[in-house]
């Protein structure tokens, strides 16, 4: 069996961002991990832990600080400008806000075509039949073109954010938490038309959320993070019926089952302590402040990410090979 393409491979990669005082904030801290192609790789975590960051680190959006992002091999900061330009079509982004990312003075066609007329030299025909052709594809209709944004509801929006994406044929999105800004009844929705959209274009996703439930849903492999570091990285069957570390057990123990009668708050593991200042991180495990198997080790030295069983990653002194 011939191995899979790595379409993104992430080393060691470090994002700080200036703070009063001279001080720094380090969002990322350290991540590696690599993403196949036509995978959906989950990363989750608490708000703050630097799950966006490390997608626009992958656009090119921010630079890194230390490590290096290797899109098919070749690192980011290396491409020329036709280089660059290829990457900007093959590359693309679904954002977190469908109210925010549309130009409130565009049309939905304007908005769609807008990276039409950057990568390809279309008649304004040609764009327009595009346009139509990818309303149609995420389950709009052509009369959507004449509309703005603000004559849209929230679901529509993000379709036609994911319209706007898939216009230029890309062949990787970042989906920065797509469903979080939507209702509970819409996310199933958008969530199942990017599955489906995956299946039809051989699309490969990075899957950035805090939602578990809807990363367990569509992620084949998923990356825990914390503090900037990532503390868990395995397949999703892996990862969701045996959590090893202590924050990823955590998190998944406060997922609700739809049962009546499964005691959920009872099987809830509570975390205690307080979350370290990003401004004044411990010495040791960033998670020992919070984590009821904490010991002096833990204090005084970071866990390296280790493969303890195949193809599961943990960090923590605690967690022995299994």
């Amino acid at each position: 069996m011939s191995e899979k393409t790595v379409v993104f491979e992430i080393k060691d990669l470090k994002k700080s961002f200036p703070a009063a005082g001279g001080k720094e904030v380090r969002a990322v801290d350290g991540v590696s991990f690599v993403i196949h192609e036509g995978e959906t790789f989950g990363l989750v975590g608490e708000s703050g832990c630097g799950k966006t960051t490390c997608g626009r680190m992958l656009l090119g959006v921010y630079p890194p600080t230390g490590g290096e992002v290797l899109y098919y091999g070749q690192e980011l900061g290396t491409l020329d400008r036709r280089q660059r330009m290829e990457f900007s079509k093959n590359v693309q982004m679904v954002f977190q806000d469908p109210y925010a990312c549309l130009d409130p003075r565009m049309s939905i066609g304007s908005i769609i075509s807008e990276g039409l007329c950057v990568h390809f030299r279309l008649s304004a025909e040609e764009r327009m039949r595009r346009v139509n052709e990818q309303l149609e594809r995420v389950g709009l209709t052509s009369d959507y073109a004449s509309r703005f944004p603000h004559e849209l509801s929230g679901g529509q929006r993000q379709r036609v954010g994911i319209a706007r994406a898939l216009a230029v044929e890309p062949r990787f999105i970042v989906c920065d938490e797509p469903i979080a800004a939507l209702d509970v009844s819409i996310q199933a929705q958008i969530v199942n038309l990017m599955i489906r959209l995956q299946r039809e274009l051989s699309l490969t996703y990075l899957f950035i959320s805090h939602d578990l439930s809807m990363v367990r849903h569509i992620s084949d492999r998923i990356g825990v993070m914390y503090l900037g570091s990532l503390v868990e990285l395995a397949g999703n069957v892996q990862i969701h019926e045996k959590p090893l570390h202590p924050y990823t057990q955590a998190l998944f123990s406060a997922i609700p089952v739809p049962d009546p009668d499964h005691s959920w708050i009872s099987n809830r593991i509570r975390l205690e302590g307080e979350i370290p200042s990003p401004l004044s991180l411990p010495p040791g495990c960033k998670f020992s402040s919070r984590c009821r198997l904490c010991t002096e080790e833990c204090r005084k030295s970071p866990p390296a990410l280790r493969e303890v069983e195949p193809n599961h990653f943990v960090a923590c002194h605690r967690v022995a090979g299994v």
